[in-house]
């Protein structure tokens, strides 16, 4: 059993990009009423405490968006960063409303988030996704790659882009000198699409980091459904929660049970340990101080080739 950590503390994003820690935080449950319970089921001091937790174990990397929460995210990220010792990273995403036309729509729009983040500058800004409609890939790279030369922002990223806007997106960029770092994408053992589709391909080919959202797939990989539960909100009506769902997973949750005792860690660590050892970075979500400390068990040690080769086995129908 390989218990020795060999994942570096921090990682590039793209090449020679900002360095940040190979595990994230997902902030989109922060402040979000609409798809969330917040301000129900947990508040701010909730959500402070899972941003303590995070820094005290050495996760400084936090992603949100302008939409999340319609800016209250950002606004809760910055306000607990400025009350932190240790300073950390934060990502954020602009995302193409219709309206967004010229290209001063990308320098007001980080201009609010900026001033809602609290920072004059970060280190990674990201498109939320490849809506080319109404300003067009080009008018909106230029504007963010002035951004980065203007310095209020180190690196630029995308998400949700396919193998060819992400390749689309580069050579734009690299007219401008300036590297695409980054191209955030769902991806867990239950979805492993991005090696089937050529995004995985092109971004190792392009120097681009992908960044995983959803790694514990909705927390179907923590290993707490059994079929016994009640799913609440958008997990009651979704088929993978329900008895026959969670039989069709059982050959991943099952191995991640295996795993997870060899190592003496949790299913979810195991999850996220192996996309970090793919060099993804996941970025779970965390409501909490605990849900935060168990999410940073991921990292201090790694998988071993046939660990992750059981767990490639287990997940290949979930590659398409």
């Amino acid at each position: 059993m390989n218990t020795t950590s060999t994942v570096p503390s921090t990682v590039s994003l793209g090449n020679n990009g900002p360095q940040v820690t190979p595990l994230g935080v997902g902030t989109w449950s922060w402040g979000d009423t609409l798809f969330w319970d917040y301000g129900k089921e947990y508040n701010e001091n909730q959500v402070r405490e899972a941003f303590q937790a995070s820094v005290e174990a050495g996760i400084t990397l936090f992603d949100t968006a302008e939409v999340y929460g319609l800016g209250e995210s950002e606004k809760l990220v910055g306000k607990f960063a400025r009350e932190s010792d240790i300073p950390v990273a934060i990502a954020t995403k602009y995302f193409p409303f219709p309206w967004r036309i010229f290209r001063n729509a990308v320098t007001d729009a980080l201009t609010e988030s900026l001033q809602r983040l609290q920072v004059s500058s970060i280190p990674l800004y990201q498109v939320h996704m490849p809506f080319t409609f109404f300003m067009n890939q080009e008018t909106l790279m230029d504007a963010l790659a002035e951004e980065v030369k203007n310095g209020r922002i180190e690196a630029v990223g995308v998400s949700n882009y396919s193998a060819g806007e992400m390749r689309a997106a580069h050579e734009q960029l690299q007219k401008r000198g300036v590297p695409l770092a980054s191209n955030q994408v769902q991806y867990s053992l239950l979805h492993r699409k991005i090696e089937s589709n050529g995004i995985w391909d092109t971004a190792q080919e392009l120097g681009v980091t992908i960044i995983a959202y959803s790694p514990l797939a909705q927390g179907l990989l923590t290993g707490k459904y059994t079929g016994q539960e009640k799913p609440t909100g958008a997990r009651g009506i979704d088929p993978k929660f329900k008895p026959s769902g969670l039989q069709k997973i059982s050959p991943v949750t099952n191995c991640l049970r295996q795993l997870a005792e060899k190592h003496q860690k949790t299913p979810a660590q195991v999850a996220l340990n192996w996309l970090v050892s793919r060099g993804a970075i996941p970025i779970p979500g965390a409501k909490n101080a605990e849900q935060a400390k168990q999410n940073a068990g991921a990292l201090g040690w790694q998988l071993d080739a046939e660990d992750t080769q059981e767990l490639d086995r287990a997940s290949e129908p979930w590659l398409r």
